[in-house]
């Protein structure tokens, strides 16, 4: 696998350098859009309003309230230091089962990027041990992101979550009618979930469209029902490797995280905290970041959701479901 970024997580005063890996991905069959009559691959241009086409440099982002344009620049982006930072804040920890899985967004393996793992190891033991999650925010692609940290096997996994006001209510006027379910309706669908009930084995369950799909695609090449077209594809180049943290002292950092709690600091998530994090890089860096955080995180947040509206999204006619072809169908 490769890693998206790096960075850490501040877990108090201690920081936990880490890697960051997507921890899942599709499995759907890649396909692209040809011309019928020449099979020469679609191409996708960028174009203006005003017909001109432009280079990917030159594009810029912008805000429309409906009235007026605000165009943000590359620069205007690099002011906000949430657009630049590669820390995990762990904000409070909570019960398991007060995250409704609902909120819950992409995930992505966190792994041990120091020469020593120790302080990765502690907060992979204490949230196991404790039964909680840590709340945290983290930024990722430019934007400001909540999410929680997790145990999974032995690897910490951060979980994307949605914010508060991303969860619509469910308001159906059908469920207001007054419904009674017998108690013998009851008994008898309580028997059918008993003998349907088993463990879990996500193994058991395949996804035969995009089988059958890849089936046809096999067919058609071997029937020498196929065309020579260019093959293009892009690739990030792996990052810079450099070295882990340097081992840090977990006793005195976590020593210093309880003390301030009890005589009324706010730890990490003070930005004029006297106390510094142990750990790689300068004592004076996480300071300085944490100083300038929440102000235009918050600013950021509002201009996120003023800027929410419902957009019409026209929906493609749905393709049919390939035909039937005599190829067996393949072992999962």
């Amino acid at each position: 696998m490769r890693s998206i970024w790096k960075g850490s997580i501040a877990f108090g005063l201690v920081n936990v350098p880490i890697k960051v890996y997507a921890a899942t991905e599709t499995h759907d069959v890649s396909l692209h859009q040809v011309h019928d009559e020449d099979k020469g691959r679609i191409r996708y241009k960028r174009v203006c309003e005003f017909g001109h086409e432009v280079e990917y440099a030159d594009i810029q982002r912008a805000y429309d309230d409906g009235d007026k344009t605000v165009v943000l620049t590359s620069d205007d982006f690099k002011k906000l230091p949430e657009e630049q930072s590669h820390e995990i804040e762990v904000l409070e920890f909570v019960p398991v089962e007060q995250v409704d899985p609902m909120m819950f967004e992409k995930s992505y393996y966190l792994e041990p990027d120091s020469r020593s793992p120790k302080a990765y190891v502690l907060l992979r033991e204490t949230l196991a041990k404790t039964d909680r999650l840590a709340i945290v925010q983290f930024t990722l692609r430019q934007k400001t992101r909540l999410g929680v940290l997790r145990v999974n096997d032995d690897v910490i996994l951060l979980q994307g979550l949605l914010w508060g006001d991303e969860v619509r209510a469910a308001d159906f006027k059908s469920l207001d009618a007054s419904v009674k379910v017998s108690a013998t309706e009851l008994r008898m669908s309580s028997s059918l979930v008993d003998s349907m009930s088993t463990d879990f084995d996500p193994d058991r369950y395949t996804d035969a469209y995009q089988e059958e799909l890849q089936q046809l695609i096999d067919a058609k090449l071997e029937a020498g029902d196929d065309v020579d077209t260019e093959k293009t594809f892009g690739e990030r180049a792996d990052d810079d490797e450099d070295e882990g943290g340097d081992v840090i002292d977990l006793m005195a950092a976590l020593r210093a995280s309880v003390d301030k709690k009890r005589s009324g600091g706010t730890g990490s998530r003070s930005g004029s905290g006297s106390g510094s994090r142990s750990g790689s890089g300068s004592d004076d860096a996480p300071k300085k970041a944490a100083a300038a955080k929440k102000a235009p995180a918050a600013s950021a947040k509002k201009a996120t959701t003023a800027k929410k509206t419902p957009a019409a999204s026209a929906k493609k006619p749905a393709a049919k479901a390939p035909a039937k072809t005599p190829a067996k169908k393949r072992a999962s």
